[in-house]
């Protein structure tokens, strides 16, 4: 079905521009930014759009949720992973469909997604695209669609900070990577649809919406986004020499195949520490906890895709 087809027309013909919005973080840039979104809107009939600029992706929510309240139907979302998380967090099982500007550092949803990081070619692809309904999963209350992590993942988001992605771009991750290798390991258990399924010390754990992470490397080499399930890693990797031989199983192979590295799939997951740790959901930090309860949400959130999306 055509994205297209989620936004009503009036009698003219035109697009109904009421039904169409514009939730953008103001600090992200793509191409030739804002102004050129607007251009390319009125170019396919949507000359006056609801119009929602945040200067933090945590404002996002409540501009969407007046979006919908509003009459909105096609939701673009500008910017990184964060703003996706807020958005979809904010609109999941309402009718509203997102047609997401990946305008970000990373992109991953997008990119898992198939979609282009032109801006363009986002906008045809939100007119001529095939809309989807896409799997979420909840960490403690709150929805990501990329990964939630817990431990080397968090401070690795944690150590890439606005100011570093600013100056570094995507190198910013690996830097904030390489001076938290010699993390100390903390005690997990992970009960995974209500069975224990791991007990012991962690350094990360995963639960994914999508397989492929930051620089294209496949961390879940079975994930599908619509199967109703997520999936689950947990790795006790230490120190320089066993988080290389991980990080080069993980690009060259596959994670299930590295020693320090266990994997499985579930619709609930409950992970419990002895000591808080950071967590993490799409990319953005959250404060530190010892208990998490994750889940699936089945076809929560419907997005403008290219035809082929998995």
């Amino acid at each position: 079905m055509s994205a297209v087809a989620a936004v009503r027309a009036g009698r003219n013909g035109k697009v109904r521009t009421s039904t169409v919005a514009v939730v953008a973080n103001a600090t992200k840039t793509l191409d030739g930014g804002l102004p050129q979104l607007r251009k390319e809107l009125a170019k396919r009939g949507v000359t006056d759009p609801q119009w929602r600029e945040v200067l933090k992706s945590r404002k996002a929510p409540e501009q969407v949720q007046e979006a919908i309240a509003q009459g909105a139907e096609l939701i673009f979302v500008w910017g990184g992973d964060g703003m996706v998380q807020r958005c979809v967090d904010a609109l999941a099982d309402s009718n509203a469909t997102i047609a997401i500007v990946p305008a970000g550092t990373a992109n991953l949803f997008a990119s898992n997604l198939g979609i282009p990081r032109k801006l363009e070619a986002a906008v045809d692809l939100a007119f001529n695209g095939e809309r989807r309904k896409f799997d979420v999963g909840r960490i403690n209350g709150e929805r990501f669609a990329v990964m939630a992590g817990l431990g080397f993942d968090a401070k690795v988001i944690q150590g890439a900070d606005r100011k570093k992605k600013a100056r570094l771009g995507r190198a910013a991750y690996i830097v904030s990577a390489t001076r938290n290798l010699r993390m100390d390991l903390f005690e997990a258990r992970i009960d995974v649809d209500g069975s224990k399924w791991y007990e012991g010390e962690a350094s990360c754990i995963l639960c994914g919406n999508v397989g492929s992470a930051f620089g294209g490397i496949e961390i879940f080499d079975d994930a599908h986004t619509d199967d109703g399930l997520l999936e689950v890693g947990v790795t006790n990797a230490e120190g320089i020499l066993q988080w290389t031989r991980t990080f080069a199983r993980l690009r060259f192979s596959s994670a299930s195949k590295s020693p320090f590295i266990r994997m499985t799939k579930g619709k609930s997951v409950e992970v419990t520490l002895r000591k808080k740790v950071l967590y993490e959901l799409d990319g953005s930090g959250r404060k530190k906890r010892k208990t998490f309860r994750v889940e699936v949400e089945p076809a929560a959130v419907s997005i403008c895709v290219p035809a082929k999306a998995v």
